[in-house]
């Protein structure tokens, strides 16, 4: 694991949350992954607290990364949530809340759909491995 995904899984006390920068769970903090948060990697962007935020690789980490791809409007309002998060120093609920919010708009419009190779754009740990915001 890299050390500014450790540094930042401290900070912002992730593992003691036990979900990460968009309200999903995990059971190892191996799982973790940095996301560039505004500068992406493709452009440059550096490994830092300011540009990232932590998230489940297998989860919301491919999630985003699949949401961008098919809606870029939603891919940045739940950015911009994270990088609330991230200039407040903490995970916060109404921030994850917006953050549900656009993801079940998402899922509303493409739940049953397909890539163009078959697979489903929202697979059922998208769903599945989140925490209860009730």
């Amino acid at each position: 694991m890299k050390p500014i995904t450790i540094k930042m899984i401290n900070i912002y006390k992730i593992r003691e949350l036990g979900y990460d920068f968009m309200g999903y769970t995990f059971s190892k903090p191996q799982e973790l992954s940095f996301h560039h948060l505004i500068i992406p990697k493709r452009l440059g962007g550096k490994e830092t607290i300011e540009n990232g935020a932590i998230l489940r690789q297998c989860t919301s980490h491919d999630y985003l990364h699949r949401i961008e791809a098919y809606d870029r409007d939603r891919f940045l309002a739940i950015t911009n949530e994270m990088i609330q998060e991230n200039e407040s120093g903490k995970i916060s609920k109404v921030n994850l809340c917006r953050i549900r919010d656009i993801l079940m708009s998402f899922e509303r419009e493409y739940y049953g759909k397909r890539t163009s190779n078959g697979a489903l754009i929202i697979k059922p740990q998208y769903i599945r491995d989140r925490i209860g915001l009730g």
